[in-house]
């Protein structure tokens, strides 16, 4: 059976554009996957860590040697793994912050890249045989063509990321310009409804062979 993760970002909530085109993309794809599971992963929600010298001992020796302290520290890494192993599409809904990802997806991607467990010695990904998404919403002007398009460092950076572990079939979604909702001069579902076509597109290529 089909499995969506779906990993939300943003702070704003019900305010959000990356949550509210994120629940567009859901519906598109429940709509291809009647009978497929969501799941649902929000990082604004949860207290999530960032690496400490207990997760690097934990990480980087052999279960034999782990500790309390270690099992500990690398509990909710090995939660998220096998949350992202077990899916067979992936949707991850963020705003860009000052170019880049915010901490709390970097922190995420630091808990979900492991040696041996998700990435071999020989850096060969075992995360394989899914299809991702990830939908980047920006207050400027990020498109290709534009004077900042250069400055995105969110699509580059989790292609290489997630490409690093194994998820290599994914597709960049750019919306830009959520400003003009914050200025009032679209409202929120206008804004969605001009991306809708981007956004179906993208659920109805997870239903791929890969995820079928």
């Amino acid at each position: 059976m089909s499995k969506l993760l779906v990993i939300e970002v943003s702070p704003r909530f019900e305010f959000s554009v990356s949550r509210a085109l994120a629940a567009r993309f859901v519906e598109n794809w429940k709509a291809a996957h009647p009978q497929g599971e969501v799941v649902s992963r929000d990082l604004a929600t949860m207290n999530l860590p960032f690496v400490d010298l207990p997760w690097i001992g934990g990480a980087f020796s052999p279960p034999e040697q782990h500790t309390e302290e270690h099992l500990d520290a690398i509990s909710l890494s090995n939660e998220l793994i096998a949350e992202l192993q077990s899916a067979s599409d992936i949707v991850i809904a963020t705003p860009m912050y000052n170019f880049t990802v915010p901490a709390v997806l970097k922190a995420y991607v630091d808990q979900i890249i492991r040696p041996g467990v998700t990435v071999s010695a020989t850096y060969e990904g075992l995360v394989t045989g899914k299809t991702a998404t990830v939908i980047v919403v920006t207050g400027g002007d990020f498109r290709p063509g534009a004077p900042f398009a250069a400055a995105n460092a969110v699509g580059p950076y989790l292609q290489q990321a997630l490409g690093f572990i194994g998820i290599t079939d994914l597709d960049i979604v750019l919306a830009c310009r959520t400003r003009m909702v914050d200025e009032g001069e679209v409202t929120i579902t206008e804004f969605i409804v001009e991306h809708e076509e981007m956004i179906a597109a993208a659920a109805v290529r997870s239903f791929s062979p890969v995820a079928a």
